[in-house]
């Protein structure tokens, strides 16, 4: 049976999928453009139905479009496993690996993981990706990742079919200027009351990585509504710039102050009866080969969480 499409055929639905833009598709697939719409015409033809809308200058799926994208990405994700698993035949322990983390663990702990991962495996070549849980777990999903890190919660309909494991606690810490009353009077503890007489510095509310110190402070009783917040930044490094140069207080992830607690830019401040921890996780596809690159960087993450037990 003659199929009657083609890879590139396949390549190319799934990059106009992404895009939503014929020209920019053309562009990331080293096509001209003429070129890629005579492929998806054709596609179109000998599949005899109509696979995108081009209608005032918007390029979308048509159900049929959305439908065949589903297997396509499929097919796409199993031709890769393939090559990689015949790579790793022909390699031994050499071999290409992808890995994925959220956005905070991919700014503070996972360049210290590659380092050491790299260290002790220098024929590897790793390509890491950065972003939401949310689009690391679809990506993970997809095949086109091996194995992430990741910090927030995996959206339910993704984690039913990803392989999602507890890893280590991420504490969040209370962290305040140098010269602010309580660290001068050199106060260990506060009570959960104080933080209402706390001048807050927080991420922008749309922030995923708010929304989840905001969900964890409430699970722990802490009305974050009640919260004096004078001032919202885009980064993690802003709120420390902020914090150190006294202007408030801020909620931050253990794994990103090391260099400030080094430093002594800023203080720590633990909260009565309370220790604020969310879990971090590892997420890969079951469905998926693994890489012999794969198994080795999922050992070498265990190794490193037993090593800091």
């Amino acid at each position: 049976m003659t199929l009657p499409f083609t890879l590139q055929q396949l390549r190319i639905l799934k990059a106009i999928a992404s895009e939503k833009s014929f020209t920019r598709a053309a562009e990331i697939l080293f096509l001209s453009q003429p070129s890629l719409s005579k492929q998806i015409k054709t596609l179109e033809n000998r599949l005899n139905i109509s696979l995108i809308n081009r209608e005032n200058n918007i390029v979308s799926l048509t159900e049929a479009g959305k439908l065949f994208l589903q297997y396509s990405e499929r097919i796409l994700a199993l031709c890769e496993e393939s090559c990689r698993a015949l790579n790793d035949l022909k390699s031994g322990d050499r071999g290409n690996l992808t890995v994925g983390a959220s956005q905070t663990i991919g700014t503070y702990l996972m360049p210290r993981v590659l380092a050491l991962f790299a260290q002790n495996h220098p024929q590897i070549n790793i390509k890491v990706n950065v972003d939401s849980t949310r689009k690391i777990a679809k990506r993970v999903l997809e095949g086109d990742i091996d194995i992430a890190v990741v910090g927030g919660n995996v959206p339910e309909e993704l984690e039913k079919s990803l392989k999602v494991e507890s890893f280590v606690d991420d504490d969040l810490i209370l962290i305040i200027p140098k010269s602010h009353p309580f660290a001068l009077k050199k106060k260990k503890k506060i009570t959960k009351d104080d933080l209402y007489h706390l001048n807050f510095i927080t991420l922008n509310s749309n922030s995923t990585i708010r929304k989840l110190i905001d969900n964890i402070l409430i699970q722990n009783h802490i009305r974050t509504k009640q919260f004096n917040v004078i001032m919202q930044l885009n980064s993690i490094e802003a709120i420390k710039t902020a914090v150190s140069l006294g202007l408030g207080a801020a909620f931050v992830s253990s794994s990103a102050i090391e260099k400030e607690i080094e430093l002594k830019t800023i203080e720590i401040i633990a909260i009565e009866n309370i220790k604020i921890t969310r879990i971090l996780s590892i997420i890969s596809n079951p469905t998926c080969y693994r890489s012999k690159a794969g198994d080795l960087f999922y050992n070498e993450l265990w190794t490193l969480k037993n090593t800091n037990n």
